[in-house]
């Protein structure tokens, strides 16, 4: 029989995907406990936790004003069961997510991530690309976007409390000095939803730009960072022509 287990998610101000977020998770995970570590939000971030409790069980809900780093780090504290689940909070599960993953839980397993694929990536060419370039990535830093870890990996982790990004990589690199393997796959995988304001040309730079400091010191990563900025862009201008196109 499959064992249940905990599932963390960070949230703040995250009602915009929330409730299939969830759905997503209790449809296809075996939960055990979900432990929300949240930012102080002042939507209706709590208010949809609260309904979920009364449907699904037990959650539990940590206030936390620090960084991704030290979020991750209470919640991680919190956690019982063998194996643990991170979800973001702005993902849906693929179906049968953990039963795809749990035949890949072998004793010299730390961590096993389902890839991240935009949702805004529509045709089939550039998802392969989309999807050989971002495995080179996870490669390169981690993710923690839908990433099952064995507790064992990590349990005398201390993510250090400036990492507001980057936390990924840290624990991605603990879990490999431990011995363990860490793997990404194509199944299971999550559907990323970002916010609609990231499809400017001005934020998709910005927000490669930021991960370009890391990947200067991993030279491997600049062409992945790079396809990635040019399918950013395309995605801006598809997006663009399409709110031209209404006001004609």
């Amino acid at each position: 029989m499959t064992k249940a287990v905990d599932v963390v998610m960070l949230t703040k101000n995250s009602e915009r995907l929330l409730r299939r977020c969830l759905a997503s998770i209790y449809e296809n995970v075996p939960v055990n406990e979900l432990i929300v570590v949240d930012g102080y939000s002042n939507d209706s971030t709590l208010k949809i936790l609260k309904e979920s409790q009364t449907r699904y069980g037990k959650i539990i809900v940590i206030e936390d004003a620090g960084t991704r780093g030290s979020a991750r780090q209470k919640a991680i504290a919190h956690v019982k069961s063998d194996w643990f689940l991170f979800v973001d909070s702005d993902v849906i599960l693929s179906d049968g997510w953990f039963a795809k993953a749990e035949g890949l839980m072998n004793d010299d397993v730390g961590a096993i991530w389902g890839i991240e694929i935009w949702s805004v990536v529509k045709s089939m060419k550039i998802l392969g690309l989309f999807e050989r370039v971002t495995l080179k990535i996870f490669e390169g830093r981690g993710g923690t976007h839908d990433l099952l870890v064995r507790r064992k990996a990590i349990e005398d982790i201390r993510i250090p409390y400036h990492l507001h990004t980057y936390e990924d990589s840290y624990i991605k690199s603990w879990i490999l000095k431990k011995g363990y393997k860490v793997i990404a796959v194509y199944e299971p995988y999550c559907i990323h939803y970002r916010p609609e304001n990231v499809w400017t040309i001005k934020q998709s730079i910005k927000l490669i730009a930021g991960d370009l400091k890391f990947a200067i010191r991993r030279p491997t990563l600049l062409l992945s960072y790079a396809i990635y900025t040019a399918i950013a862009v395309y995605q801006s201008f598809l997006r663009n022509s399409k709110l031209s196109r209404r006001w004609r």
